[in-house]
């Protein structure tokens, strides 16, 4: 019995989804169950299971763009499984005796054929290197045998200068279809947006005299979890965001619309690209919720098995540039949403202090904001909110409790 293996739907608005990686070859007998593909869409990398033990036949490669029900392979489920390697090694004796004659008749008249379709240009690129001033063996060619095709030609660069003897070759990769998405957005959220970036500075020794004091403990009592900065930076967040509710609203057409709860986004760096999952009513969650939830959505993101929920949704977006040593930047929108935080490395530099010069582990923080729907006042005092319960967390995100806060 042949089996047809169709795409599923990765989620409602996706109609179609790109082959990133086959898993399996053609012809190879594959498990129930067993991870054959992966699959990008425009919103997250997912691995596509084989819906039953058999041989595979592919019906798509590499890099196309398949729709959401398209047939993408055929297993043949009445086919038994192979046995072991000595069966193998024995086709492989059979089979090398009918290929020895083969192997002779390249030294009739196919080697001089190859040799002169490699580094040789097609009309059209020698056309365009001779526009170029390009010598075809400066190229090496990316068609059959080494030709040097239509494509090589327009993307070829004049030397500039004398060559040094170094290496000068170069890539060229599709991107993913999340890459793409991630590039589609990014870019409209600079088009689209009156984006402005407003900055501030926080001391972070008292969040570091808190940590040390509790992290062992914390550790200790929920399971290996740590007590990071995350959860003081995403409790400083929802706090703020109940005291400036419009930088947790977003734009749609020519209505606002508010949030009573506050969903953030948490940037992640997976193996495909920037993942941005989503920690779920954060403002309800303790320093163990907040932290359980970040290691359990950057696991998936870097097993890639993000799915497109855990990444729906945010009303708001923190990213943290200083884990890659990022001193300051400007973040970009997550959009919909109308306000991200970015965090970043922290370095020991000397500041006043009650009128006394003093060495303090310090970090720059800036929030992007749109400021079509976000006022200077409320992006401004939104960021001096976040400031102040970070360099207070004792008072202000603890109540004066700490181990009641951390579930000590």
């Amino acid at each position: 019995m042949i089996l047809e293996m169709k795409v599923p739907s990765p989620g409602e608005s996706i109609k179609e989804v790109e082959i990133a990686t086959w898993l399996v070859k053609d012809g190879d007998y594959v498990e129930k169950d067993q991870a054959i593909a992966e699959v990008d869409s425009d919103k997250a990398t997912l691995e596509l299971p084989a819906e039953a033990s058999g041989i595979i036949t592919l019906k798509a490669e590499e890099g196309d763009a398949v729709a959401v029900g398209a047939v993408v392979c055929l297993i043949d489920t009445s086919a038994t499984k192979p046995s072991g390697s000595t069966e193998t090694s024995q086709t492989v004796a059979v089979a090398k005796p009918i290929e020895t004659p083969k192997a002779e008749a390249p030294k009739v008249a196919p080697v001089a054929a190859t040799t002169y379709a490699s580094g040789t240009p097609s009309p059209a690129a020698k056309k365009i290197l001779d526009e170029k001033n390009i010598q075809p063996s400066d190229i090496v060619g990316s068609g059959k045998e080494g030709r040097i095709t239509k494509d090589d030609a327009v993307n070829a660069t004049p030397s500039m200068g004398t060559p040094t003897g170094g290496n000068r070759g170069s890539e060229r990769t599709k991107l993913s279809m999340l890459r793409r998405k991630v590039a589609e957005r990014l870019v409209a959220a600079k088009n689209e947006t009156a984006m402005l970036t407003t900055f501030n500075e926080v001391n972070m020794t008292p969040i570091n005299t808190l940590r040390n004091e509790y992290k062992d403990a914390f550790k200790a009592k929920h399971g290996g979890i740590g007590l990071g900065y995350m959860s003081f930076f995403t409790k400083a967040v929802t706090r703020a965001l109940q005291l400036y509710p419009d930088v947790n609203s977003m734009m749609d057409g020519d209505h606002k619309i508010a949030f009573d709860f506050a969903d953030i986004s948490i940037a992640v760096s997976g193996p495909k690209g920037l993942m941005v999952p989503v920690v779920r009513n954060a403002e309800n969650l303790t320093f163990r919720g907040i932290e359980a939830d970040i290691k359990r959505l950057a696991i998936k993101a870097r097993d890639g098995q993000i799915t497109v929920d855990d990444m729906t949704g945010g009303t708001f977006t923190i990213t943290n540039g200083g884990v890659f040593g990022s001193m300051l930047s400007t973040p970009i929108i997550n959009p919909p949403q109308s306000g991200i935080l970015g965090m970043h490395n922290i370095i020991e530099r000397p500041i006043a202090v009650n009128g006394q010069v003093e060495i303090h582990p310090m970090m720059f923080v800036a929030l992007s904001y749109d400021h079509r729907i976000i006022d200077g006042r409320e992006s401004v005092g939104f960021l001096v909110a976040v400031k102040e319960a970070l360099e207070n967390p004792l008072e202000l995100l603890c109540d004066n409790n700490p181990k009641k806060a951390f579930e000590l």
